[in-house]
């Protein structure tokens, strides 16, 4: 989940390319809705941490709350004090843009992994 489409398609695509199956939208209330109608898990949100429409810990809160087994990885292009004021957990996986696909799959199968 990314607001920024070029950013998006990048991870959907290595994703994807990866076997992963990927539902993405830059509309973090359109994930919410398919989040609602979907009785399979949800095994990972990956998304930005700040979006015009919502933040991306917010996201994740009412996305958890829907699908418990979910686990989350951040993206941002912020420094860990401001990922630390969005009230993510030090030391809790994320992605800092730039990144690459190697970085991506590392912070995916992390993010999989974490145990907070």
């Amino acid at each position: 989940m990314d607001d920024i489409p070029a950013v998006r398609l990048f991870v959907t695509d290595a994703l994807e390319l990866d076997g992963y199956t990927v539902l993405g939208t830059g509309d973090p209330h359109e994930a919410l809705q398919w989040a609602r109608a979907r009785t399979e898990p949800i095994h990972l949100l990956v998304t930005d941490v700040a979006m015009p429409r919502m933040s991306g810990p917010n996201l994740a809160k009412q996305l958890r709350a829907l699908h418990s087994e979910a686990k989350v990885l951040f993206m941002s292009g912020s420094t860990v004090q401001e990922l630390q004021d969005y009230g993510i957990a030090s030391g809790a996986p994320h992605l800092v843009k730039p990144f690459s696909v190697d970085d991506l799959r590392r912070k995916v199968r992390a993010a999989l992994d974490y145990r907070p």
